[in-house]
């Protein structure tokens, strides 16, 4: 099951995040700006590849009252990138204190576009981005997968869809995408925390756009 659902015309995504902040229990330390761009990150790009487009969102900030505005900032931030208007509200945990950070996030889209039907004759998939998790993120911001990047070839002709890839790794996304497995270079059952990478199913004849738009693209070979 994914951290989505399609309903009444609205496309809703959703994601959590703990023990990341600036608490000194926070298993990661991230100014609460990261957390609150690696957060929205997810949910949004969740939103945009099940034919979404987000236009407000929620915030149940569990770090403080002090956290609320830089995680505002870190959300403002993800949606600029993947050219989003956000509408955002929510709410601050205020009357306990916590000994380490939390967040949930949930966007909220309308549902504009429904993702095309795989040909599975034609098809080529591949990963864009490195799976990272962690203190891995931040130490390694040019394997993350950028979000304009990720919105450009979400509506780029000739993709079929893009599947954010989350804690489950790379192969447990292929599979529920296709019933199939496959492999690349990349270590395929690894956590790709807040979504730093994605899976692309595009058609053969757009595979070399494809790759004039991010840095390298991992192309998958597929298991019968």
């Amino acid at each position: 099951m994914r951290d989505v659902i399609r309903t009444n015309g609205l496309v809703i995504a959703a994601d959590n995040s703990g023990s990341i902040g600036g608490k000194e229990q926070d298993t990661v330390q991230a100014p609460y700006e990261v957390v609150g761009y690696f957060s929205a990150r997810v949910a949004l790009m969740e939103c945009i590849a099940a034919g979404g487009e987000p236009f407000a969102a929620v915030l149940h900030n569990f770090s403080g009252d002090a956290a609320w505005k830089p995680l505002c900032k870190g959300i403002k931030k993800a949606a600029a990138e993947l050219d989003c208007e956000l509408e955002l509200t929510g709410s601050t945990e205020s009357n306990f204190t916590m000994q380490q950070s939390a967040a949930g996030f949930v966007a909220i889209g309308r549902h504009v576009r429904d993702t095309d039907q795989i040909e599975l004759e034609s098809v080529r998939y591949g990963v864009i981005g490195k799976p990272l998790v962690g203190s891995e993120v931040m130490a390694c911001l040019d394997d993350v997968a950028p979000l304009s990047v990720f919105r450009q070839i979400a509506h780029m002709e000739g993709v079929y869809t893009v599947l954010p890839v989350g804690s489950k790794g790379i192969a447990y996304e292929l599979m529920q995408l296709t019933g199939r497995s496959g492999h690349c270079e990349l270590d395929m059952i690894k956590s790709a925390g807040p979504s730093t990478c994605f899976i692309v199913a595009v058609k053969e004849e757009a595979g070399t756009q494809l790759e004039s738009m991010t840095n390298h693209v991992y192309w998958l070979k597929m298991y019968d």
